[in-house]
C-alpha cells in the first residue's frame, strides 16, 4: 500500500527528507462526465494512479503520495451540466504553486505531479517553470493518458475521437478501479465527427498538432465526447498497468538524477 504524506508526523517527515524521498502529487478536478460517470472521475483516476505508482516504486525509491487536488479549472461551457466546479486559472495555479513550494522549501527535492485533467496541462507547465525560478528545483509532470497511449491504442475498440471526455479511456479506467460508480446503462456514444490533419484523434493523448478546443469544434448533447459504450474493465486494467510501468520507470530515473 502506498505511503501517504498525510499520515506522517513532522519528525517522520524529517526522516523521509533525509532519505531523499520522492513526492507524488496527483492533480485532478471535479466536473461533469456525462450521465454514466461520477463528477470526480478525474480526481478518482489521479488518486488511483498516485497510489498505484507509490506501491510500484516501493523500497527501491522511497515515495510519499500526497492528497489529490480535487478541484481545478474547466471551461465555462461545461457548466451546462451540473457538477462542474471551476477554479479560476490563476487561483488554481497559485494554489498548486504554494503546495509544491511548501514541500520543496521543507527539504524535499524530488516532486512529480500527475496531470489527470486536459485543461490543466498549460497551467501546470507554467507553474513548473515558476517553481524553478522560485526554488531552483525542477519538478516533473506526468500524464497518465500519454503514458498509457500506446497500450490503450493496442486494445481500444473505439475509433480515433472515441476516447476524449468521458469516452472509452476514462470509462474503462473507472470500470477497473471503481466499477460501482459507473452506470453503463446510461452510457451514450458521442464521438468526434470533425476530422482534420491538424486536429484529429484524441488530443489529450498528444495526437493533435494544434490547439483547438474540442468544445467548440462540435456541440456535445450529453456532456461527453467519445464512445464509452465499448469500454471494459480489461481495457482499464491494461491502461493502469501501462501507467504504472511507464510512470515508475521514469520516476526511478527522475529520482536518480543529480
Amino acid at each position: 500500500m502506498a505511503t501517504m504524506f498525510r499520515d506522517q508526523s513532522s519528525e517522520a517527515l524529517r526522516g523521509w527528507i533525509e532519505r531523499g524521498a520522492l513526492l507524488i502529487l496527483p492533480v485532478g478536478t471535479t466536473e461533469e462526465h456525462g450521465p454514466h460517470l461520477p463528477v470526480d472521475t478525474d480526481a478518482r483516476i489521479a488518486e488511483a494512479c498516485g497510489a498505484a505508482l507509490g506501491d510500484a516504486l516501493g523500497d527501491d525509491a522511497p515515495t510519499l503520495v500526497m492528497d489529490t487536488i480535487r478541484y481545478g479549472y474547466s471551461m465555462a461551457i461545461m457548466r451546462r451540466w451540473p457538477g462542474t466546479i471551476v477554479v479560476r486559472t490563476r487561483v488554481f495555479m497559485d494554489y498548486v504553486f504554494d503546495v509544491c513550494a511548501s514541500a520543496l522549501q521543507m527539504g524535499f527535492t524530488r516532486l512529480a505531479l500527475l496531470d489527470c485533467h486536459g485543461h490543466h496541462s498549460g497551467a501546470l507547465s507554467t507553474v513548473s517553470r515558476e517553481l524553478c525560478d522560485a526554488t531552483d528545483t525542477a519538478i516533473a509532470i506526468l500524464s497518465p493518458a500519454r503514458l498509457s497511449a500506446e497500450a490503450f491504442n493496442a486494445v481500444r475498440r473505439s475509433e480515433q475521437g472515441g476516447a476524449i471526455h468521458g469516452g472509452e479511456w476514462e470509462t474503462s479506467l473507472l470500470l477497473h478501479i471503481s466499477p460501482e460508480v459507473v452506470d453503463m446503462s446510461r452510457a451514450v456514444a458521442e464521438p468526434m465527427r470533425y476530422r482534420s490533419d491538424f486536429v484529429a484523434g484524441d488530443g489529450f493523448m498528444g495526437s493533435q498538432r494544434v490547439t483547438w478546443s474540442t468544445w467548440y469544434l462540435q456541440q456535445s448533447e450529453s456532456g461527453i465526447y467519445g464512445d464509452p459504450t465499448v469500454a471494459t474493465a480489461e481495457t482499464g486494467r491494461a491502461i493502469m498497468e501501462a501507467v504504472v510501468a511507464e510512470g515508475a520507470r521514469f520516476l526511478r530515473e527522475f529520482k536518480g538524477r543529480g
